[in-house]
């Protein structure tokens, strides 16, 4: 298995990315796919996840309401908008699909997760 998050790059504050993830070796849209991210100094933090039987989805109260997660099943892709970008969400962004410790969807942390991939850098700054 191996997942692939791309789309990165250097926005000013204000703009909009859109990341992809995709992956290798397994069909995406069975299992609950996470967005997570890691910024220079701090540990890596979840993002965005979305379950896989009902389609649940869990934000980090820090992007609601300007990040949007969502599946694309015939492309086998799981995409990440950003939209209104600030400062703070310059870091390491990362896919990754529920592991052993998955929850159910009830929450949108790291160590429900496993398989993440190499992550794509999204920088925000004027």
């Amino acid at each position: 298995v191996q997942l692939q998050a791309s789309g990165g790059g250097s926005v000013q504050p204000g703009g909009s990315l859109r990341l992809s993830c995709t992956a290798s070796g397994v069909t995406l849209d069975a299992f609950a796919v996470g967005w997570f991210r890691q910024a220079p100094g701090k540990e890596r933090e979840g993002v965005s996840c979305i379950s896989s039987s009902d389609g649940r989805i869990q934000h980090a109260d820090s992007v609601k309401g300007r990040f949007t997660i969502s599946r694309d099943n015939a492309k086998n892709t799981v995409y990440l908008q950003m939209n209104s970008l600030k400062s703070e969400d310059t870091a390491i962004y990362y896919c990754a699909i529920e592991g052993t410790y998955y929850s159910g969807g009830y929450f949108c942390e790291p160590y429900e997760y496993e398989y993440f991939g190499q992550g794509t850098l999204v920088t925000v700054s004027s």
